[in-house]
């Protein structure tokens, strides 16, 4: 119920607007957001390659309704693809993308959206990157699986996003490692009903080390998006029974959580990637990571009550 409510507030723009402007919330969300601007995401980003850690930097954006903002956001990735080179980053960084951001929900959105993800496509592959588009609530899914489609016909190294809890998953994942294709796993960030979506933790994660198992034996690069122990324990049996060596697959971790354990993993040998958000809408994102975890909300309202 608690993550219901929390998953609810990420859409509520006055509770948005109230918690946004207490002072100590600032202090919390720098946790997990590494910066307002895509500079604050690419410093971000040459600090865990220091440590021997990838990134994925994600220019914050959901609720776009006009098309002067799916032109703001679109721009903002090229000016973070231009700094690539300078950075140092050349030919080890990530960019996740989401279509609504670019578009994709305004009227012809899928045109839009296709057309703005292919000109971020261009410039990640002029600078030796790549792009992975996220996952969104599922009933944007069929048109960005088919966005995804057109994408990959030029750009064979486009990536997408699965989420474990939801029930079209399975097949999803069969038909995408079918392809070849770079797929990230992830539980699942929204609150979805029972008709499409799983509801018990048990069972979501039954379900995604039975969608891993499906991408390591597949012909695509598994992208296994998880914190949970368990989770990265039974991907390391997955990967040895798939004949796969460190270098096939990579964990994916969020920026600011368990950050000793992205640090072990790469000492390990594994390759581990850091999905690193900046950008001024961090609203959504953040109470979504609240979600996740119990330990994450307590640190919160620590901070706002001053303790």
């Amino acid at each position: 119920m608690l993550r219901s409510a929390l998953l609810r507030a990420a859409r509520n723009d006055r509770l948005r607007r109230l918690v946004t402007a207490a002072p100590p919330t600032r202090a919390v969300v720098n946790r997990f957001i590494a910066g307002e601007t895509v500079s604050d995401g690419l410093a971000a980003a040459q600090r865990l390659a220091e440590d021997g850690l990838f990134a994925t930097i994600d220019v914050l954006g959901e609720d776009t309704t006009e098309p002067g903002q799916a032109e703001s956001a679109t721009a903002a990735y090229l000016e973070l693809l231009a700094g690539v080179p300078a950075a140092g980053l050349t030919g080890s960084v990530d960019v996740s993308l989401k279509l609504s951001s670019l578009g994709a929900a305004l009227p012809g959105g899928a045109e839009i959206a296709y057309t703005n993800a292919r000109r971020i496509c261009e410039a990640a592959a002029a600078v030796g990157a790549t792009v992975t588009v996220d996952a969104e609530d599922h009933t944007t899914l069929d048109r960005m699986h088919g966005i995804v489609d057109q994408l990959r016909t030029d750009f064979p190294g486009v990536g997408l996003v699965l989420q474990a809890v939801l029930l079209r998953t399975p097949a999803d994942a069969e038909r995408f490692s079918r392809h070849g294709l770079r797929v990230r796993l992830c539980k699942g960030a929204y609150d979805e009903p029972s008709t499409v979506a799983l509801r018990q933790g048990t069972q979501v994660s039954a379900a995604y080390v039975a969608i891993a198992r499906t991408l390591f034996r597949g012909a695509g690069y598994p992208m296994l998006a998880t914190h949970d122990p368990e989770m990265i324990a039974a991907a390391e049996v997955l990967a040895d029974e798939a004949g796969r060596s460190t270098g096939e697959y990579e964990y994916q971790m969020l920026y600011g959580i368990r950050t000793d354990e992205q640090r072990r993993l790469a000492a390990a040998g594994h390759r581990v990637r850091v999905y690193v958000p900046c950008g001024t809408d961090w609203w959504g994102y953040f109470v979504r990571r609240l979600a996740e975890r119990p330990a994450n909300l307590l640190f919160f309202l620590r901070a706002l009550i001053g303790r």
